[in-house]
This record gives C-alpha cells, structure tokens and sequence, in this order.
C-alpha cells in the first residue's frame, strides 16, 4: 500500500482499492461470460457491462446495505456489486439450478431478497413504475431506505419513464432514478432519438433535482450519486442522475454494432477507459501502487474462473422446477395441479 494521507471523496485507501477491484471484478467476469457465451454454455440474449463499470461501482457505493435495486437487463455488474456472489451470477446465466433465480430467469432477472436486488427487467423502462412502487411502500412503512432505481437511455421515451417520475415527485418517493446513458439505446444514437441534449428539460418537468456525471470517472459517479442519496433519504423526494458512460461491446452478444465506427470505439477503450482513469488518478495521488492493481486483477480473473467452473459443474434443474415459484402459497402452477387431479 502506498504511504499517503491523502483520501479521496472522503474515502479511505482501503475503500478506494476496494472500489478498484470490484470495478475489475465486473470487467473480468464479463468478459468471461462473453467467453462462455461463444463457447455455447449460454444461451439467449446477454447485455454485457463492459465500459460502465464506474456506474454500477460508484452508485452501490454511496447505499446502504438495506436499500433496494432495481434495474434493467444489462444488471450483472449491479448484481455482483449489490453482493451476489458472482458464482451464482454465473450459474444463473447457465441456466443451473445453483443461481440465483434457479436457472429460470438467465442474464436477465437477476433477484435476491436478501441483498435488495428486486430484479433485472428485460420490458424496457418495467422497473421504474415498480421502483415507485417500492419506495411508496418503504414510505407507508417509515422505513428511512431508499430505492436506486438504474436504467438506459432507451427508457427515457417510454410513458413509464414519465409516469414514474411524476407520480414519485407529487409523492415525494425516497428513489434516486439513474439513467445509464450510454449514448446508444439499442442501436440508434441519443441525439438522434432526443430532441434535447440532456434529461434537464425532463427534470424540471416534474420539479425533480437532476446532475449530469461523467459516468467513466468512477470518484465523480460516487459523489454525485452520494448527494442524490443524502437528499432523497432525508425526505426531500426523488432525484434523477443522468450518468454518461460508453458501453464498450454492442447491445447484446448478437449485435455487431454497425450504428458505429470501430474508430470510435477504439477512442473510447484508449482514451476514456473507466479503470484506466481511476487508476491514473490512484497513481497521481500516491494512494495505490501497479503492484496493487496487479494484485487486483490477478484476483479478480481467478474468481470470474472459479465462477465459471462453479457454474459449468452445477446440475441442471429438475423438470420438477417448472412448476415451482410459480403461485405466491407456493400451490405451484395451475395447469400442473389440474394434471395431477
């Protein structure tokens, strides 16, 4: 550990490595998934994180371990940062019965009670009326945790996106709203398919705070994610970040992303790297060495394997698991029980 007294954002040395690892954990874990993907040990759809790593690290970073999640179909990373252990994840996305969701939900419903994530929604902008839900529910409770509620730029032009918002300012909803911009939807690019240049004109519609972050600086993400936190907890309302980052691969493993030029994905990846720069900025303050990077990733590439052979060697569920989840008493499903009369 370098010898420092200097912190950054009101972090320790400890935290700010501990943020740097989890920031390479996601990376090497989805570039693993991609590799199993190729190898056909996945199938479906699966949205990978790579490149918005500073999001999903620096927004779990400013909750507590009690406040809710909920997000989108491209939600590994926030799984594996909300505390899944990334074993599971992987199983999950194998379809085992040892993940998360019993193999039956894949790379796109990641939950768990008991960590707050209330799901990956693969119905673009789903989970912001349901993170509404949520919060109004914590409210009624006089619970003091609050909702995150993460999602894409596509999901701004949906009537739920507005729905939301407004409904949550009139009530003054303990959720922070997260708009993962990264500047391309499913395919077409945001200025393209906005008319406006930021989701201010939106904010203020609905009289809700809204800050624009540099979503590739993981430190910026945390603090402002950190204010948004503090204010929404106190019972000021709701607050909107719109986070612009970059996705690194195409919308999903199947898309070949021809919308833009390899040129400027090359420019992103060597320029505006989200681990690149906070490592820069580790180095330039004497508060990491290489050495420890290097430990990090080391790390980091060990466990995305382990969670790899923990998944490839997970048993496939039982035919049996069809009819189970099913019904809330646990009944299992109707046409099953119909069957068995």
């Amino acid at each position: 550990m370098a010898i420092s007294n200097v912190t950054l954002a009101g972090l320790t040395q400890a935290q700010l490595l501990e943020m740097h690892y989890s920031m390479i954990m996601l990376r090497r874990f989805e570039e693993k998934g991609a590799e199993e993907y190729t190898r056909g040990k996945i199938a479906g759809f699966m949205h990978l994180y790579i490149g918005q790593e500073a999001v999903g690290i620096g927004c779990i970073s400013a909750l507590r371990p009690d406040d809710k999640i909920l997000a989108s179909y491209r939600e590994h990373g926030l799984a594996i940062a909300k505390g899944m252990d990334p074993g599971v994840v992987m199983a999950e996305l194998f379809g085992k019965i040892t993940g998360c969701s019993k193999g039956k939900g894949g790379s796109m419903h990641m939950w768990s009670n008991e960590l707050g994530l209330l799901g990956g929604n693969a119905i673009v902008a789903a989970q912001m009326p349901m993170a509404s839900g949520v919060a109004l529910a914590m409210q009624y409770q006089g619970l003091d945790t609050i909702v995150a509620c993460f999602f894409g730029d596509g999901a701004v032009d949906e009537g739920a996106f507005h729905e939301s918002l407004n409904l949550a300012s009139i009530w003054h909803l303990p959720v922070v709203y997260v708009c993962e911009n990264n500047q391309y939807s499913m395919g077409m690019a945001v200025q393209k398919a906005w008319a406006v240049d930021s989701l201010l004109p939106r904010a203020a519609a609905y009289n809700i705070p809204y800050e624009q972050v540099d979503g590739m600086d993981v430190i910026k993400v945390y603090e402002a994610m950190k204010r948004a936190v503090e204010r929404t907890r106190s019972g000021e309302g709701p607050s909107l970040l719109e986070i612009k980052t970059y996705r690194f691969r195409g919308h999903s493993m199947t898309d070949p992303a021809y919308y833009r030029t390899r040129e400027e994905e090359q420019q992103w990846r060597s320029t505006r790297d989200p681990i690149g720069i906070f490592e820069k900025k580790l180095l330039e303050l004497d508060l990491a060495t290489q050495a420890e990077f290097d430990q990090n990733d080391a790390r980091a590439t060990q466990v995305a394997e382990d969670a790899a052979e923990f998944a490839d060697n997970s048993p496939e569920p039982a035919l049996e698991e069809l009819y189970t989840d099913v019904m809330a008493d646990n009944s299992t499903a109707l046409s099953y029980r119909y069957e068995r009369k």
